[in-house]
């Protein structure tokens, strides 16, 4: 049984139908009992039927006119059937830089908190983040920014290399015309890194590529940050995680499969004084990776929005949605919490961790918080009552497995 928006004070509207959206719709139920509304473009196994969600589909929602339309008599129909506040929640890279980039116009009708387009741009697009990131001491990878159209001569000189794109955005939009197309490359001599940059060269991508040194170890040398950081730019929360386990799919590589909480106060404050610093609002996710050869967590980008696997924080008692809704919609502030907890964050069956999490130490740790019950699967919701969606998650665990063992993406090589 679901609040109604009038007893919440607030109505979430979510932009986005993936995993990145069902999570925020599940902190809000499980936070306040009220059931969102999700706008996005295709129907998906991970929010289709869903009962804490009242999905519509619109296919032009990723095109500005389009996007403003359906934003605008949305928020017309949901105020004049409820009376609330609307809490706009854009949940994948596209629709946060369309929010940026009408944030005048749909301020008229939502309640938000982004960073603005300037600053969002600057660090969505990778060159222009390297640089800011270097400015403010925040250590990064050896990387080269080549832009399409011109001469390339491959600068960086310790394989293998890491190959992504400059805007990611743009990429998505253009991918399918790529041949050989990865959401991440990693490539081990200067023939393959030459052959992938003529590809991308005969496609309509004509943005920057990062070519960037693959930092080494397998996936427990990455980690994860979460920050919230209010509508005056004051951080109110920063999260830890360390990587257990990531998608091994190369069109989903760095996307995190099994996260384990931790505490590193000084590697916390360093990001809270860098977003605070730039003056960065809303929610930061920062993925990183521990480099042994050097001592130091390098940068590989920070996303304006929460990240796919960004509901761990309400694992350790602190949701980010309800952070948001204080900030936006009360007008509450905080102080400062740097969250300690001991949990497991999964979205990948037991069976799964227990084959693929190879790092002893890791492996240790991920097999005292499930045989302790502290590990959560968001996506496994008990007052989310629909046999249609359970039924495709019920299928998504049977094929986990075989994915994992037919990836092209080995870890640590």
């Amino acid at each position: 049984m679901s609040v109604s928006p009038r007893k919440a004070g607030f109505l979430p509207v979510i932009l986005g139908t993936m995993i990145h959206g069902y999570t925020p719709a599940r902190s809000f139920h499980e936070t306040y009992g009220v059931k969102s509304v999700m706008l996005g473009k295709y129907k998906t196994g991970f929010t289709w039927g869903s009962s804490i969600l009242d999905i519509e589909l619109h296919d032009d929602i990723s095109e500005d006119e389009g996007f403003l339309r359906v934003l605008t008599q949305k928020a017309r129909q949901l105020k004049a059937t409820y009376g609330v506040p609307l809490v706009l929640v854009p949940s994948n890279d596209m629709y946060v830089e369309l929010v940026a980039r009408h944030a005048d116009t749909i301020r008229q009708h939502y309640v938000f908190n982004s960073p603005d387009e300037t600053l969002r741009s600057q660090i969505m697009d990778k060159q222009a983040f390297y640089q800011l990131a270097a400015q403010h001491g925040i250590d990064i990878p050896a990387t080269q920014v080549h832009q399409m159209g011109e001469p390339f001569t491959l600068e960086v000189d310790r394989f293998p290399v890491i190959i992504k794109p400059a805007n990611p955005n743009q990429w998505w939009l253009n991918h399918q015309k790529i041949a050989g197309h990865q959401k991440i490359y990693r490539l081990n001599s200067i023939e393959e890194v030459h052959q992938v940059v003529r590809a991308v060269e005969a496609s309509d991508y004509r943005d920057s590529l990062i070519i960037q040194e693959f930092v080494p170890g397998d996936d427990s040398r990455i980690w994860d940050a979460v920050l919230y950081l209010n509508s005056e730019a004051k951080c109110e929360l920063v999260t830890l995680g360390q990587v257990a386990l990531q998608e091994h799919e190369s069109h989903l590589v760095g996307s995190y499969t099994a996260i384990i909480s931790k505490y590193d106060e000084e590697l916390m404050l360093k990001f809270k004084e860098f977003l605070e610093t730039i003056g960065y609002t809303g929610v930061a996710n920062v993925d990183m990776k521990w480099d042994e050869r050097d001592g130091v967590y390098k940068v590989m980008e920070i996303n304006c929005r929460p990240g796919r696997s960004s509901y761990y924080p309400a694992q350790m008692g602190h949701p980010v949605m309800q952070y948001l809704v204080d900030d936006v919609v009360f007008g509450r502030r905080k102080g400062l919490t740097l969250a300690q907890a001991d949990i497991l964050f999964r979205v990948v069956p037991k069976y799964v961790l227990r084959k693929y999490v190879t790092d002893p130490e890791t492996r240790a740790e991920v097999d005292r918080l499930l045989a302790e019950g502290k590990d959560t699967n968001p996506l496994v919701y008990a007052k989310d009552i629909s046999p249609r969606r359970n039924a495709s998650l019920l299928r998504r665990y049977l094929v986990q497995g075989r994915r994992y063992e037919a990836t092209t993406w080995r870890h640590g090589l």
